[in-house]
């Protein structure tokens, strides 16, 4: 049984074999922003999560304005096929890919097992960093099908709609307000969302090379906790970076049509006054 969506993934050799490739650009996005310098895919730019992607004074995204002017540097047109990778099994990547759709670029796609499969394979890196001619880039007004905001994910709950948690076990149960061997902080209680299931990121990919379960084990995985394709489906995580790892798993490798990512996620969740929560 193949992916629901096979067009949104590459594998390392397809990305070899486009390197010089004028309609596609290649960006890596990790959550540790020193690993580009230190080497990454000739040709490769870097978007990084926080100081590109994060709006400078609002706890929210770039602007559409500001979207735009940044593909314009980075030589992306409308047009452009966009594949990202990054480490962390391509959490950042997945989280970039989704900011890129949530303003209407249609042309993007992961490439499967990300640093971690290229490093292992010892394809080359570089250290020089690219430039390209500035285009002309009209970014869309933000699709909102795609994030859930607060009030929504509280009407989700109580309707115990699906809600998937990807944190650790550990942040989940409130144990934890972080992923183990993180700082704990972000939030003044833990706990999880009322009627959320705990599914971790880490089980949608193998631990060996970084790369996605087949359909058949992604769909044991979600579909063994009653997260199906005929509803409504909200991911979160604590910053929505992990979440949108799974957002892309069950929109574009398992095809579920309604799935959104809560980027407020649990440093949100776990602050707000008077939300609920369960341990």
């Amino acid at each position: 049984m193949s992916y629901a969506h096979p067009e949104y993934l590459v594998d390392t050799e397809w990305v070899a074999n486009h390197l010089n490739d004028a309609t596609v650009r290649i960006i890596e996005s990790d959550e540790d922003p020193l690993l580009y310098p230190m080497g990454h895919i000739a040709g490769a730019v870097q978007v990084d999560w926080f100081s590109t992607l994060q709006h400078p004074v609002r706890r929210d995204f770039v602007t559409k304005e500001q979207f735009a002017e940044m593909c314009a540097k980075l030589g992306i047109a409308n047009d452009t096929t966009v594949v990202f990778y990054g480490d962390k099994s391509n959490w950042f990547a997945c989280y970039a890919l989704w900011l890129f759709e949530y303003y209407g670029h249609k042309n993007v796609k992961i490439m499967n097992g990300g640093r971690a499969k290229w490093e292992q394979e010892k394809r080359p890196l570089v250290r020089e960093t690219p430039s390209y001619a500035r285009t002309a880039y009209s970014a869309k007004e933000a699709d909102k099908s795609i994030r859930a905001f607060r009030d929504e994910v509280l009407a989700h709950s109580n309707a115990k709609k699906a809600l998937v948690d990807v944190r650790s076990p550990k942040e989940y149960s409130g144990e934890m307000l972080h992923m183990p061997n993180y700082p704990q902080e972000g939030a003044t209680r833990g706990g999880h969302i009322p009627a959320a299931v705990s599914i971790p990121w880490s089980q949608a990919v193998n631990e060996a090379d970084a790369t996605f379960k087949t359909t058949e084990e992604l769909v044991a995985i979600y579909e063994g906790k009653n997260i199906k394709a005929d509803g409504d489906v909200i991911a979160y995580c604590r910053i929505g970076e992990r979440s949108s790892l799974t957002w892309f798993v069950l929109k574009y490798l398992l095809g579920y049509p309604n799935v959104k990512n809560y980027d407020g996620s649990w440093t949100e969740w776990g602050n707000l006054v008077d939300a609920p929560i369960e341990k």
